[in-house]
């Protein structure tokens, strides 16, 4: 009956952890770290600016996709979310097609929507 009782306990301090603990698996959650990555040109991505805002769109999106594998976002959610982190890569894109760089207030605009996003994320999955 002890060991029945410590068994017990010990499960249910593992649960109480990995409830506890889910916001810090997901990348996206440091938003300070994000702010500070420097995303890699190259491919279709010339200016430096644009490949750190697509860098924590692929960060952001693999959070999700890990959120809603985990069953911690509805499918709805999810998509979403997605979608709005794809709508945000594809206005990147199209300043720096049409200026031929993207500055940085746009930056950091991009970046204020992209830390909302993953603020939305990480108290969905907390």
């Amino acid at each position: 009956m002890k060991y029945y009782i410590a068994g017990l306990a010990l499960l249910v301090s593992g649960q109480v952890m990995a409830d506890a603990m889910p916001a810090q698996e997901y990348p996206s959650c440091d938003i300070q770290a994000q702010r500070d990555v420097k995303g890699e040109t190259g491919g279709s991505i010339a200016d430096p600016l644009q490949a750190h805002i697509s860098w924590r769109i692929n960060v952001l999106q693999a959070d999700i996709s890990t959120a809603r594998k985990a069953r911690r976002l509805t499918q709805a959610q999810a998509d979403r979310l997605w979608q709005h982190a794809s709508q945000i890569r594809g206005d990147a894109a199209h300043y720096v097609k049409q200026q031929g760089f993207l500055s940085a207030a746009e930056r950091a605009s991009f970046d204020r929507a992209l830390d909302q996003l993953a603020s939305q994320l990480c108290n969905k999955v907390a």
